[in-house]
């Protein structure tokens, strides 16, 4: 679990909490439970370092505040458009007994354990987190998918992975899919028409020497026409 500290600020107008900023502080606000909000500033290099932590979203977190300790989830953390510091940080108390629901994200493990993917399938991810409905003392950092053992074909569904106790889905009433080992996707190219020594390709060099040849056809057969033509006219001359 991260610890960071954090002071009260007494900051009332924008001018004080852009000093606040100025001097290398972010504010931010403490909410949730029985007690009232309170208003914190933390520094920018400790806030920078909870952003860093994989999946801090979803971690809890002691805040040591002025000497007393609470337990707390980060909400939200607001950035400058411009310059990309966090300038601003939501924290939300952990009340025993109450329940919370976050985006937990899920691993995958033992990749190199798959045939499935030893034989060239891929993991199709459906889900990379899975909305949970959890006990504020029971809040699980991740999901965890062994594909160990899983071959082609293999569908894992939200409901061959543990969780915690009392820990459960949003989604109700389907036992939905996380990830797939599906098979290779291959992409054949079409086949190039040969070529003929001229260039062009043989199936259009056939067409035009069929076109061709029904042409001197043509006109062989016009040309004997019209001699005939020419043959009568003669003979009845003649007569």
């Amino acid at each position: 679990m991260s610890t960071i500290h954090a002071t009260i600020r007494d900051t009332k107008t924008k001018g004080q909490v852009k000093d606040l900023r100025s001097n290398g502080s972010v504010p931010g606000i403490v909410y949730g439970g029985e007690l009232p909000n309170e208003k914190i500033s933390i520094t920018t290099k400790e806030i920078k370092n909870l952003i860093n932590k994989e999946n801090f979203l979803s971690n809890v977190i002691s805040i040591n505040l002025d000497g007393k300790e609470q337990k707390v989830l980060t909400r939200n953390i607001a950035f400058d458009t411009v310059t990309d510091e966090p300038i601003h940080i939501d924290l939300m108390r952990i009340v025993k007994g109450g329940k919370i629901i976050l985006e937990i994200p899920v691993k995958f493990i033992n990749n190199e354990l798959s045939p499935g993917l030893k034989r060239g399938g891929v993991l199709n991810i459906v889900r990379r987190k899975v909305e949970l409905k959890c006990p504020a003392e029971n809040i699980p950092t991740e999901l965890v998918v062994d594909l160990d053992g899983l071959d082609i074909g293999t569908s894992i569904k939200i409901s061959s992975i543990n969780l915690p106790e009392n820990v459960t889905p949003t989604i109700q009433g389907r036992d939905f899919v996380i990830a797939t080992v599906a098979a290779p996707t291959v992409v054949k190219e079409p086949e190039k028409p040969a070529e003929t020594e001229d260039g062009e390709a043989k199936e259009g060099g056939e067409v035009a020497a069929a076109d061709s040849g029904e042409k001197a056809s043509t006109e062989g057969d016009k040309a004997d026409g019209d001699k005939s033509k020419e043959d009568d006219k003669s003979s009845s001359e003649k007569k």
